[in-house]
């Protein structure tokens, strides 16, 4: 039987002692080390209750292109100008009012470096 969290309390508890032997365990820690060991069983344990009770959901494509457009340091209207479509276009995709043809998919794929699955809503 694998241990399991049994609630948040656990969790809360848990989370403190990884964070605690995250400051003891380093890369050159033994891996067989009594610490190491229980991060890497604790940290399982935690991850475990964290995909089961914190889903990450997956980005939507506003999402992606608003980060990407943040981290390029893009304005709608350079974006637009990369895309080959107008700026009113690229707000109606922010917006979520439209969805881009396959070839401004491709284009956002290739240029922005968005993950086609997130483009095409996969």
């Amino acid at each position: 039987m694998t241990p399991r969290i049994k609630n948040e309390e656990q969790y809360q508890a848990l989370l403190r002692k990884v964070n605690e032997l995250m400051d003891v365990v380093n890369e050159d820690t033994p891996k067989n080390d009594s610490n190491f060991v229980a991060l890497d069983l604790l940290a399982d344990l935690v991850e475990e209750y964290e995909i089961h009770h914190y889903p990450i959901a997956k980005p939507t494509l506003v999402d992606a292109l608003k980060l990407s457009m943040y981290e390029m340091g893009l304005t709608q209207k350079a974006l637009s100008e990369m895309l080959g479509v107008s700026t009113s276009r690229v707000s109606e995709y922010l917006t979520g009012k439209s969805e881009p043809t396959l070839k401004v998919a491709r284009a956002i794929c290739q240029q922005l470096h968005i993950d086609a699955n997130i483009i095409l809503g996969a």
